[in-house]
């Protein structure tokens, strides 16, 4: 390589991002809470691999969905010729590893997963080609109060998470020869008007007609809306279910309204179907989708088992919570400690320690390529990085046996600080950060 030549730099593949530093905090934040909320109904998390067989989505989600036609990241193991993808969803690996495992054998169990799922889709607001969901998948039961339960830890999760404006749908896709009896007639009604379809519902009029009655092309509407609705095929059992979500709903005092053309865009679903939709995000307005999906497990080669669940899109979620005003900035630790001099350095590094013993987040000052920097460049530092307190150590702290202890969030304007003996100084800060009701339990910290 020629001296003069400069190396091109290499830059991320388009439509998979980096989630920088700053950005974090809000990371974190959503995915406390909802392993909060989580937790307090009694699922457990489950982690499956990101790359799955090809045939588990070509059969779990149907060969004639978008996301297997056009979506999928797929490719040829070269070690062994193994086809194999990147999840594009979660449900069907979840459903995969408990039959391989035999998790429900002694009973239903309710999971949940977090992790990044892979679409090779045109990149937009909310809608990346690598994008993050967290599901929940209640496998093993059979009754609307699974279902209901699911929609309202959802809206517990929206309460926790302060977001106003997130409304729910709900719809039943009854079951196959529900489905069946409806589709014969949508196609024929389809059939009829068909000089008013647009080229993609042509396509999907005998493959996947459903799926027409979920398009955004605003010259179909009309059509769409005089169409057969599939509540009205419904037979007793499918109606009895779909009303027993709906009294729970009620009674838990969770608005919703019933939306005959909403359709979920896989296969295997039933029943019960749910999207929590906003009007914040422009055209990517659904954060959370879900619904009933009893005939997966047997098309796994399972025995017949109910299952109900759903998936949030972790990136709209956050788009909405930065909308609603909650972004937050970085607070990486609760002590900055600043330095001056070789002794000062080492009684620093000990103070660093016994302040991490103690349960404390510390960020001790160490120097970068120009240097350790002076006082007043390690003070710019330690007020950047969010810290409640300052601990300052030079010659004169180490005379005396004692650091300055200055607090960097006080509303005086030259800070409240404090000479401490250096071996007191974890409990005067254990003190002084409890008595502001500073958690440590979670060690994820911030400041609004």
């Amino acid at each position: 390589m020629s001296e003069n030549k400069k190396t091109e730099k290499i830059v991320g593949v388009k439509g998979m991002n980096d989630i920088l530093p700053a950005d974090a905090p809000l990371w974190e934040l959503f995915e406390n809470t909802v392993h909060t909320v989580l937790k307090s109904y009694g699922f457990q998390q489950i982690r499956t691999p990101i790359v799955e067989p090809t045939a588990l989505f070509a059969r779990g989600l149907g060969e004639v969905t978008d996301i297997v036609e056009k979506e999928m990241y797929s490719f040829t193991d070269s070690m062994n010729g193994d086809e194999l993808t990147l999840r594009p969803e979660c449900t069907a690996g979840v459903v995969r590893a408990a039959l391989e495992h035999n998790l429900t054998y002694d009973g239903p169990k309710r999971l949940w997963y977090a992790g990044p799922m892979f679409r090779h889709e045109r990149p937009q607001r909310g809608r990346y080609r690598q994008f993050h969901q967290i599901g929940a998948e209640a496998i093993g039961f059979a009754g609307p109060d699974i279902d209901a339960e699911l929609i309202m830890m959802c809206q517990r999760l929206w309460d926790d998470l302060g977001l106003k404006d997130v409304r729910l749908e709900l719809n039943s896709i009854g079951n196959a020869d529900e489905r069946n009896r409806h589709r014969a007639d949508l196609i024929a009604y389809f059939e009829k008007n068909e000089e008013l379809l647009d080229a993609e519902a042509k396509k999907r009029l005998h493959s996947n007609p459903l799926r027409i009655l979920d398009t955004k092309n605003p010259a179909m509407q009309d059509l769409v809306n005089a169409a057969p609705k599939l509540l009205d095929y419904l037979g007793d059992e499918s109606r009895a279910h779909f009303e027993g979500v709906q009294k729970i709903l009620r009674h838990n005092a969770i608005p919703f309204t019933i939306n005959p053309r909403l359709v979920r865009g896989m296969d295997y679903y039933n029943r019960t179907v749910f999207e929590w939709v906003t009007d914040q995000l422009g055209s990517q307005g659904t954060v959370c989708g879900g619904g009933r999906y009893d005939p997966l497990i047997e098309m796994f080669g399972g025995k017949p088992t109910p299952a109900c669940g759903f998936a949030m899109g972790v990136e709209r979620l956050l788009e909405l919570m930065k909308a609603n005003g909650d972004a937050l900035s970085p607070n990486q630790c609760d002590v900055y400690l600043v330095h001056q001099g070789e002794e000062a350095q080492l009684q620093a590094s000990v103070v660093a320690e016994r302040l991490r013993d103690a349960g404390l987040d510390v960020i001790l000052h160490c120097a970068s390529a120009a240097g350790i920097g002076s006082f007043k460049s390690q003070m710019k530092r330690a007020d950047g990085s969010g810290a409640a307190y300052a601990i300052i150590i030079a010659e004169d702290e180490i005379a005396k046996g004692a650091a300055v202890v200055k607090e960097l969030r006080s509303a005086d304007a030259g800070g409240n600080q404090a000479e401490v003996p250096f071996e007191g100084i974890a409990d005067y800060l254990v003190d002084q950060i409890v008595g502001h009701d500073h958690s440590h339990d979670e060690h994820v910290h911030y400041h609004h």
